[in-house]
């Protein structure tokens, strides 16, 4: 019986799982691609970034999840950003190094984002069509403000990204959003590579404030 309950939930959970939408498919295939190709310090990550997130911007709007549709929409122009920014770097005799900052710095950017994620999860918590407002919240603070690092080459960002994407696996978890959070279970692992990768690439060097 016990077993018949497993194979049944199983079934389930996989039937749920093909039945998501072809366009979050594609939307989260082009995500996993953009940080690998970011993991490489690729400028391509950024079209592909571009394309991701416009998909999801309209998928998390449809389905009520306002402050990730906001989020996504805002890395759409990150995207674009990012791809100047490299692009311009590269084009010159000073290019954009990957780089750490203090302990200081850190402090305070994840002081400033707890702040904020009180604040608008408190104004999500009166809406009536969103969910999960504080978990919502604090992905979208600390998403908008690792977006920045990364464009940066901040090394940090990666382990900031470690901590978004395990909320975020959480989230999409419970809102039912399941190639999505496929996708963020490898942006999870991809996270400790792109880290990684990004040490072998610049190295190290000297932190400052």
């Amino acid at each position: 019986m016990l077993v018949e309950n497993d194979a049944s939930l199983i079934h389930s959970a996989l039937s749920t799982l093909l039945a998501q939408s072809g366009w979050e498919w594609l939307a989260a295939s082009l995500g996993i691609i953009y940080v690998l190709l970011a993991s490489k310090a690729s400028i391509w990550c950024w079209p592909t970034a571009f394309i991701s997130t416009l998909i999801y911007t309209l998928l998390f709007w449809d389905g009520q999840l306002p402050m990730q549709a906001v989020l996504n929409a805002y890395y759409m122009g990150m995207s674009i950003y990012g791809f100047m920014l490299w692009r311009k770097h590269s084009q010159t005799s000073q290019p954009l190094t990957i780089t750490q900052r203090s302990t200081a710095f850190h402090l305070k950017f994840i002081a400033t984002g707890l702040l904020f994620t009180v604040l608008i999860g408190s104004y999500l918590s009166n809406q009536p069509n969103a969910q999960l407002p504080y978990l919502d919240a604090i992905i979208t603070v600390f998403s908008v403000m690792n977006m920045v690092l990364m464009a940066k080459k901040i090394i940090e960002s990666w382990l900031y990204w470690m901590a978004i994407n395990t909320l975020a696996i959480t989230l999409f978890f419970q809102t039912g959003y399941y190639a999505t959070l496929l996708m963020y279970l490898a942006y999870l692992i991809l996270a400790f590579y792109g880290y990684h990768s990004w040490k072998v690439l610049k190295g190290m060097p000297k932190a400052h404030s």
